[in-house]
Order: C-alpha cells, then structure tokens, then sequence
C-alpha cells in the first residue's frame, strides 16, 4: 500500500501524465469490443472515475487545473456546433416537423422523468441530471450541466459525472435491446414497413437520375435552349447535346435543337416524364464520353463564391456551361439558379473542354485547400461564443447568461449556417473537426472524471443501486412513449420511427442495431436528421434541470 501511495504521490506532481495516462488507458478499455458492444471515448471516464478513487482512497490529493476541462469543454461544444449547424436548421425542411417534435418529445419526456424521480427519491438536482444525460448517452449534455452546475452555490458539479457514469451502461445497452424487441412487442411486420418506405421515398424524396432523348417534337426544331426555356418547364438540367452526324456541344443558351439530335438530361423521374413530353422520346443509346464537351465535378473551395447563388457566376455567359447537380454531405440536390454554394460542395458542370481550366479556377478545385485548416477562424469563433456566453439577463429577478456552453454551441451553430463572414471561412473540414472534437472531449472528461471518482464511493452508500433504477426509467420511458404516439398516433413509419429514436437518444449503437433489421436506409436517413437537433436539444434540456429547481 505504501509503494501504491508513493505512485501515486509521484504521479500527482505530474498533472499531464496523468492527463494522459487516463486518456491512453480509456481509449484501450473503450476499444475492446464484447458482442458488437463497446463504451468507445466515453470509456475515458470511468476510468477517470477508478483513478479519481484511487487518490481519495491513498490520501493523496490530485485534482487537474481546471483550464484542462474548460479548454477540453470548449473545443468540444464548438465543433459539435459547427459540425451541426447546418443539418439542425436544414432538419425542419428536409425531414419535416414531425420527426424534429418526436425527438423533442423523446427529451422532454426524459426531462419530466428526471424531475418526477428527484421530486419523489430525493436524489440531488445535479445527480439526476447526469443520470439523464448517462441515460441519453450524451455527453455534450453532462458537459453542460457540470458548468451550468458551476454557476449554482452550494452544489457538487461533479456529481453529475456520477450519475452520468452510472446510468450510462444501461443508456447503451436499453436502446440497443429495446430497438431488437419492438417490432416483436408490438407486432410490426418489418417486410411491410421496408415497402411502405420504399414507396415513400419514391414519392417524396426522388432521386436525380440521368436520361438520354432522342428530339422527335416538331416543335422544337430550329429553337434554341433560351427559347425552348426547358431548365424551367421541366425542372430538368441538359447536361449535353449529340448532333445526328455525331458532334457533341456544350448546351450553351444560344444553341439550337434539331429533329434526330439527341441530349442528355439529369432530373427527378417526375422532371424526365415532362422532358420527354416537351422534346421527345427516351432512348437507350449511349453518349459517347469524348468529343468536346466535359462533364466532371468541381470542388467549391475558392472562397469568393462560398454563401453566392448559382445565377451570380454567370456559369452560361462566361463559360458557356451549365451546372447539373451538386452533392452536400453525401446528398445529391439539383442546382436551382438560387441555390447558394456552401464550401466544400461538390458540382457537376456541364463545359466545353475549352473551359475547364476557368472552372477549376472559379471553383477552386483544391482538395489540398479542403483537407487544410486554419485555426484562425476556430479561435475567433469560440471568442465570440465566449463573449455571447457572458451576457447577463435579467429573467424572473435573477441574471441569467447562456454561460460557456450555450454561448459557445449557439455561436458555432450560426457561423455554420452562414458558412461565411466576409474573408472568413467558419466551416472545418471533416476530418480536422473529429481531431479536435475527439481532444475536446478527452481533455473535458479527465477532469471532471477525477472529481467524481473522489466522491464516488460515499455517493453510492448514500443511494444505493436506486440510481440505476432511475437511470434505466430514464432511458425506457421516453422511448415507450415516443413508439406509442410516433407509430400509432402519427403514423411514422417504423423503420423511420426507429432511426428517430435512436437519434433522439443519441445512441449509434442502437442505429447499429436498426441497421440489422433491415436493407433499406430509413434509420440513417431519419438519424442524421435528427441527431443534431437532438445533441442541441439535450443541451438545453441539461442546463433547464439545472436551473429550474433554483426557482422552487
């Protein structure tokens, strides 16, 4: 024991070893992998939790400087705001408000459970909170409730990563057994609910999809694109035009259409249908891929463009070329004349070869460019998520302020709607953003891990297993309810239903298991449209369960 505690006395005068040693020794324990199941980074608490025990037990005082949790919180708030901006705000569009209010409904019920089981078990405020947030799987949530917990007197913020750690195990392994025994509770027929979305997406969210025809209307002969105005009849983009001897053109506005020439158009099912209505019948030959004209994707990484509609680069005029689809974060959209281009959108033009090098040159077409980042924008942004956090204002005779997280998570989310400010690129490329997002939460969940791990064992005499109790009503609550009305009441399609759910409690593993049920893509679509908007929500819901009870 005395050679325990002389380690530990070493290793106590060395704070960034420890630091680190926690980080190396989580991210070991969260990688072993039992039955498809791993803790993954949030494996970097607990032990956190072991090593913060191990202090108090030797006596030996160790706490980290408390600029490592807020650096680390700080990182990690700001790049899971820039990473969701754009998908929080696109989610009421594309996915519609009855997925965005089922996964407010998730969190709110959540919420309610948490304030019922504190009411009625005594449990602390700041404990139940980080059993809602282990029960959630979210970490960004107990991120904002140990600050928020920081700002209220007489409190323990580092009880929230007790409950957090407590509730946590069965916040994973619930959602992933609740998903495999729903269809089964509830007699769903998978198969059918696989055809139903099949049908959906056909109907609602069709896919960009290229044709060839063969100009057979009489009509046509002789007018040009301008006047023919098929970009607006059809909603379809020509991307290319064969002459019957052969000669392949660039659909320049000016160039005229003849009987037996043949195009290439790019559209909806429903956009082709009305194009081969307007010029003639479909064919099934080839476009040959030489000749003089290019089609190929362009890399949007030249700033000036970045936040500018279609129809202000003049692609026709100066280049004589025409954009035929853009892909964003995976998805294919058709361009319209006032789609705003968003750095790092890819577009697929329609050229002559002639222009291609002023394309690539308007576009910027640097995946080096992309793959680079600047810290300068990141530093600004987390100054002004900083500065909006420190507003004070009045509400129900106290000063409230957003504090370091809501102000850092609400900042990030604009700059990444607007994408732009001036010279200023607010975006981070993928891979940079995980990096810094991954070191965030790693440098936030050491500390407050020690500071648990100190209380731990008293915490758990004082409550016993009620806790994990608690956590476990947490987590299947709010899931019973949201399959109840989401599938009987709102008609959601199950597969859609589940995909929500997981996101809602922000629970990859559970999506893991969705995946298993069926072919189809319905529980990605629906959880990527609602995780963020999740990750946001349980934010919010985190710091109100700290706030609240402060006014009864």
């Amino acid at each position: 024991m005395d050679l325990l505690t002389d380690i530990l006395a070493s290793l106590a005068l060395r704070d960034y070893l420890v630091l680190f040693l926690i980080i190396a020794l989580g991210m070991a324990v969260g990688n072993i992998t039992i039955k498809g199941f791993n803790f993954d980074v949030s494996a970097v608490i607990f032990v956190a939790i072991l090593v913060g025990w191990a202090f108090n037990a030797a006596g030996v005082p160790f706490s980290m400087p408390k600029i490592v949790e807020n650096i680390g919180l700080i990182l990690f708030i700001y790049t899971i705001g820039i990473q969701a901006g754009p998908s929080f705000f696109d989610a009421f569009r594309s996915q519609g408000k009855k997925l965005v209010c089922l996964t407010l409904l998730i969190i709110a019920v959540g919420g309610i459970v948490t304030m019922a089981c504190e009411y009625f078990s005594g449990v602390d405020m700041v404990m139940g909170v980080g059993l809602f947030n282990g029960a959630m799987t979210s970490t960004p949530g107990l991120a904002a409730a140990i600050e928020s917990a920081s700002r209220v007197g007489g409190v323990d913020p580092a009880d929230a990563s007790i409950g957090y750690g407590i509730a946590y195990p069965f916040g994973v392994i619930g959602v992933v057994l609740f998903v495999k025994l729903s269809y089964k509770l509830f007699g769903i027929d998978i198969k059918k609910e696989e055809e139903k979305y099949r049908n959906e997406i056909t109907a609602n969210a069709p896919q960009l999809i290229g044709r060839n025809f063969i100009v057979t209307n009489e009509n046509v002969d002789g007018k040009n694109l301008k006047q023919l105005k098929l970009r607006f009849m059809t909603k379809a983009n020509v991307s290319r035009i064969v002459r019957k001897d052969g000669q392949m053109i660039a659909p320049e506005a000016d160039e005229k259409l003849y009987l037996g020439d043949m195009i290439r158009a790019v559209g909806t099912e429903d956009a082709l249908e009305r194009m081969e209505v307007l010029v003639g019948k479909r064919t099934d030959a080839e476009v040959p891929s030489s000749g003089m004209v290019e089609v190929r994707w362009y890399l949007v990484t030249n700033k000036p463009i970045v936040g500018k509609a279609i129809i202000e680069l003049n692609l026709m005029e100066n280049f004589k070329a025409t954009a035929v689809r853009i892909r964003r974060s995976g998805i294919e959209i058709a361009p319209h004349p006032s789609t705003q281009l968003r750095y790092g959108d890819k577009i697929l033009v329609s050229s002559s070869k002639g222009n291609v090098k002023g394309l690539s040159d308007l576009f910027g077409d640097s995946m080096k460019q992309l793959s680079s980042t600047s810290f300068m924008p990141i530093a600004l942004g987390i100054i002004l998520g900083v500065l909006v956090g420190s507003i004070s204002i009045p509400l129900f005779g106290m000063d409230f302020s957003l504090g370091l997280t809501g102000g850092t998570l609400l900042t990030a989310l604009f700059l990444s709607y607007k994408g732009k400010t001036g010279p200023v690129i607010w975006a981070i490329n993928g891979q940079a953003n995980a990096l810094l997002r991954q070191l965030g939460l790693l440098m936030f969940l050491s500390p407050v891990g020690i500071k648990a791990g100190e209380n731990i064992v008293e915490t758990l005499e004082g409550y016993g297993l009620g806790l994990f109790g608690i956590g476990m009503l947490i987590t299947l609550t709010p899931m019973i309810i949201a399959t109840l009305i989401g599938y009987f009441m709102m008609k959601i399609n199950f597969l859609t239903l589940m995909g929500t759910l997981t996101g809602g409690m922000t629970s990859t593993p559970g999506l893991s298991s969705v995946d298993s049920l069926t072919e189809t893509d319905a529980p990605q679509v629906a959880y990527a449209a609602v995780y963020p908007f999740a990750l946001v929500a349980i934010i919010i819901m985190s710091q109100i369960l700290v706030i609240v009870p402060q006014y009864f």
